[in-house]
Protein backbone atom coordinates (compact mmCIF):
# COMPACT_ATOMS: atom_id res chain seq x y z
CA UNK A 1 0.00 0.00 0.00
CA UNK A 2 1.17 3.21 -1.30
CA UNK A 3 1.37 6.37 0.99
CA UNK A 4 1.93 8.95 -2.19
CA UNK A 5 -1.86 9.85 -2.41
CA UNK A 6 -2.58 10.60 1.13
CA UNK A 7 -3.93 14.44 1.95
CA UNK A 8 -3.19 15.88 5.29
CA UNK A 9 -4.89 19.21 6.90
CA UNK A 10 -2.13 20.94 6.74
CA UNK A 11 -2.11 20.86 3.17
CA UNK A 12 -5.58 20.82 2.05
CA UNK A 13 -7.40 24.33 1.39
CA UNK A 14 -9.17 26.17 4.16
CA UNK A 15 -12.47 25.92 4.86
CA UNK A 16 -14.11 28.76 4.93
CA UNK A 17 -17.54 27.33 6.60
CA UNK A 18 -16.63 24.28 8.08
CA UNK A 19 -19.83 23.41 8.99
CA UNK A 20 -20.92 22.40 4.93
CA UNK A 21 -17.61 20.10 5.52
CA UNK A 22 -14.52 19.40 3.31
CA UNK A 23 -17.00 17.89 0.01
CA UNK A 24 -18.49 21.04 -0.74
CA UNK A 25 -15.48 23.11 -0.66
CA UNK A 26 -14.71 20.67 -3.48
CA UNK A 27 -17.37 20.93 -5.24
CA UNK A 28 -17.26 24.79 -5.43
CA UNK A 29 -13.85 24.57 -6.65
CA UNK A 30 -15.28 22.41 -9.24
CA UNK A 31 -17.56 24.56 -10.03
CA UNK A 32 -15.16 27.19 -10.24
CA UNK A 33 -12.88 25.24 -13.01
CA UNK A 34 -15.95 24.78 -15.05
CA UNK A 35 -15.26 26.71 -18.56
CA UNK A 36 -18.76 28.15 -19.41
CA UNK A 37 -21.53 30.02 -17.37
CA UNK A 38 -24.08 27.20 -18.61
CA UNK A 39 -21.67 24.51 -16.87
CA UNK A 40 -21.00 26.45 -13.36
CA UNK A 41 -25.31 27.39 -13.36
CA UNK A 42 -26.01 23.67 -13.70
CA UNK A 43 -23.09 22.96 -10.89
CA UNK A 44 -24.08 26.07 -8.54
CA UNK A 45 -27.57 25.19 -8.55
CA UNK A 46 -26.80 21.46 -7.32
CA UNK A 47 -24.20 22.70 -4.80
CA UNK A 48 -27.34 24.94 -3.65
CA UNK A 49 -29.62 21.69 -3.18
CA UNK A 50 -27.15 19.76 -0.99
CA UNK A 51 -26.39 22.82 1.20
CA UNK A 52 -30.72 22.90 1.77
CA UNK A 53 -30.53 19.22 2.59
CA UNK A 54 -27.48 19.73 5.72
CA UNK A 55 -30.08 22.17 6.96
CA UNK A 56 -33.13 20.82 6.96
CA UNK A 57 -34.28 22.87 9.98
CA UNK A 58 -33.34 25.83 8.28
CA UNK A 59 -36.08 25.71 5.50
CA UNK A 60 -38.76 27.59 7.07
CA UNK A 61 -36.32 30.79 7.78
CA UNK A 62 -37.28 33.62 6.20
CA UNK A 63 -35.09 34.55 2.87
CA UNK A 64 -33.14 30.68 3.52
CA UNK A 65 -32.28 30.22 -0.20
CA UNK A 66 -30.78 33.82 -0.07
CA UNK A 67 -28.80 32.82 3.09
CA UNK A 68 -27.43 29.18 1.30
CA UNK A 69 -26.71 31.43 -2.01
CA UNK A 70 -24.53 34.07 0.33
CA UNK A 71 -22.86 31.63 1.75
CA UNK A 72 -21.67 29.94 -1.62
CA UNK A 73 -20.34 33.06 -2.71
CA UNK A 74 -18.30 33.26 0.59
CA UNK A 75 -17.02 30.36 0.30
CA UNK A 76 -15.88 30.54 -3.12
CA UNK A 77 -14.24 33.79 -1.91
CA UNK A 78 -16.31 35.71 -4.39
CA UNK A 79 -14.34 34.00 -7.10
CA UNK A 80 -17.44 31.91 -8.64
CA UNK A 81 -18.98 33.34 -11.75
CA UNK A 82 -22.38 32.16 -11.57
CA UNK A 83 -26.05 33.86 -12.04
CA UNK A 84 -27.69 33.99 -8.81
CA UNK A 85 -31.58 34.86 -8.12
CA UNK A 86 -30.12 37.24 -5.84
CA UNK A 87 -28.13 40.63 -5.46
CA UNK A 88 -24.18 38.99 -5.26
CA UNK A 89 -22.24 40.20 -2.16
CA UNK A 90 -19.22 41.80 -2.23
CA UNK A 91 -15.89 40.97 -0.07
CA UNK A 92 -15.74 43.94 1.01
CA UNK A 93 -19.06 44.15 2.48
CA UNK A 94 -18.80 40.98 4.49
CA UNK A 95 -15.37 42.61 5.89
CA UNK A 96 -16.69 45.67 6.75
CA UNK A 97 -16.03 45.93 10.60
CA UNK A 98 -20.16 47.04 12.39
CA UNK A 99 -19.87 49.93 14.36
CA UNK A 100 -19.20 49.91 17.46
CA UNK A 101 -22.08 49.31 19.87
CA UNK A 102 -23.23 51.60 22.30
CA UNK A 103 -23.74 50.56 26.03
CA UNK A 104 -26.09 52.71 27.96
CA UNK A 105 -23.80 54.75 30.49
CA UNK A 106 -25.90 55.41 33.76
CA UNK A 107 -23.93 57.05 36.49
CA UNK A 108 -26.43 57.09 39.14
CA UNK A 109 -26.28 58.86 42.39
CA UNK A 110 -27.31 56.57 44.81
CA UNK A 111 -25.34 53.16 43.29
CA UNK A 112 -26.77 50.87 46.26
CA UNK A 113 -30.47 51.41 45.15
CA UNK A 114 -29.86 50.00 41.60
CA UNK A 115 -31.41 51.59 38.55
CA UNK A 116 -34.89 49.31 39.14
CA UNK A 117 -35.69 51.96 41.70
CA UNK A 118 -35.44 54.43 39.34
CA UNK A 119 -37.54 52.81 36.95
CA UNK A 120 -40.29 52.05 39.26
CA UNK A 121 -39.91 55.89 40.62
CA UNK A 122 -40.19 56.91 36.90
CA UNK A 123 -43.43 54.68 36.74
CA UNK A 124 -44.96 55.69 39.84
CA UNK A 125 -44.47 59.63 39.05
CA UNK A 126 -46.89 58.52 35.71
CA UNK A 127 -49.46 57.60 38.17
CA UNK A 128 -52.52 59.53 39.42
CA UNK A 129 -52.91 60.38 42.70
CA UNK A 130 -54.63 57.48 44.80
CA UNK A 131 -54.61 54.86 46.95
CA UNK A 132 -52.59 52.51 44.64
CA UNK A 133 -49.99 55.12 44.17
CA UNK A 134 -49.73 55.74 47.88
CA UNK A 135 -49.32 51.86 48.03
CA UNK A 136 -46.55 51.83 45.59
CA UNK A 137 -44.73 54.62 46.70
CA UNK A 138 -44.02 53.32 50.26
CA UNK A 139 -43.38 50.00 48.15
CA UNK A 140 -40.57 51.58 46.34
CA UNK A 141 -39.30 53.45 49.86
CA UNK A 142 -39.22 50.59 52.18
CA UNK A 143 -37.33 48.64 49.57
CA UNK A 144 -35.25 51.49 48.96
CA UNK A 145 -34.56 51.38 52.84
CA UNK A 146 -33.75 47.47 51.89
CA UNK A 147 -31.00 48.50 49.63
CA UNK A 148 -29.80 50.87 51.89
CA UNK A 149 -29.03 48.65 54.69
CA UNK A 150 -27.79 45.67 52.43
CA UNK A 151 -24.99 47.85 51.37
CA UNK A 152 -23.87 50.37 54.43
CA UNK A 153 -24.88 47.81 56.58
CA UNK A 154 -25.67 50.29 59.36
CA UNK A 155 -29.11 51.58 60.70
CA UNK A 156 -30.98 54.12 58.75
CA UNK A 157 -33.44 57.06 59.44
CA UNK A 158 -36.46 57.22 57.22
CA UNK A 159 -36.05 60.95 57.13
CA UNK A 160 -33.14 60.14 55.09
CA UNK A 161 -34.90 57.91 52.39
CA UNK A 162 -37.65 60.26 51.94
CA UNK A 163 -34.85 62.74 50.58
CA UNK A 164 -33.42 60.33 48.85
CA UNK A 165 -36.95 59.57 47.09
CA UNK A 166 -37.57 62.86 46.96
CA UNK A 167 -34.47 64.03 44.65
CA UNK A 168 -34.42 60.95 42.64
CA UNK A 169 -38.75 61.63 41.99
CA UNK A 170 -37.28 65.12 40.81
CA UNK A 171 -39.47 66.62 43.35
CA UNK A 172 -42.76 64.64 42.37
CA UNK A 173 -42.69 62.27 45.54
CA UNK A 174 -42.64 63.87 48.78
CA UNK A 175 -43.01 61.68 51.80
CA UNK A 176 -41.44 64.32 54.21
CA UNK A 177 -43.97 65.19 56.22
CA UNK A 178 -45.28 61.58 56.19
CA UNK A 179 -46.54 60.44 59.41
CA UNK A 180 -46.29 56.70 58.23
CA UNK A 181 -43.18 54.83 59.43
CA UNK A 182 -41.34 52.60 56.98
CA UNK A 183 -40.80 48.89 57.78
CA UNK A 184 -38.20 48.00 60.92
CA UNK A 185 -34.66 47.44 59.95
CA UNK A 186 -35.05 44.10 61.95
CA UNK A 187 -37.99 43.18 59.83
CA UNK A 188 -36.66 43.88 56.29
CA UNK A 189 -33.40 42.35 57.05
CA UNK A 190 -34.52 39.27 58.96
CA UNK A 191 -34.81 37.05 55.47
CA UNK A 192 -31.45 37.40 55.03
CA UNK A 193 -30.63 36.63 58.37
CA UNK A 194 -32.79 33.29 58.06
CA UNK A 195 -31.76 32.45 54.85
CA UNK A 196 -27.77 32.99 56.45
CA UNK A 197 -28.70 30.65 58.96
CA UNK A 198 -30.19 27.99 57.55
CA UNK A 199 -27.13 28.00 54.71
CA UNK A 200 -24.64 27.60 57.34
CA UNK A 201 -26.26 25.18 58.91
CA UNK A 202 -26.50 23.06 56.53
CA UNK A 203 -22.69 23.28 55.88
CA UNK A 204 -22.63 21.98 59.35
CA UNK A 205 -25.35 19.35 58.90
CA UNK A 206 -22.93 18.16 55.63
CA UNK A 207 -19.52 18.52 57.94
CA UNK A 208 -21.06 16.25 60.88
CA UNK A 209 -22.03 13.74 58.11
CA UNK A 210 -18.34 13.63 56.77
CA UNK A 211 -16.90 13.16 60.29
CA UNK A 212 -19.32 10.38 61.05
CA UNK A 213 -17.77 7.10 61.47
CA UNK A 214 -19.19 4.22 59.57
CA UNK A 215 -18.54 0.81 60.48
Amino acid sequence: MTIDNLEYNTEREHLIIPEYGRHIQKMISYAKSRETKEERNKVAKAIIAVMGNMQPHLRDVPDFQHKLWDQLFMMSNFELDVDSPYEKPTKELFEERPEPLKYPQNFPKYRFYGNNIKTMIDVANTWEEGDLKEALTYTIANHMKKCFLNWNKDTVEDDVIYDHLFELSGGKINLKNSEEDLSDASSLMRSKTKYSNKKSGHHKKNSSNRQRKRF
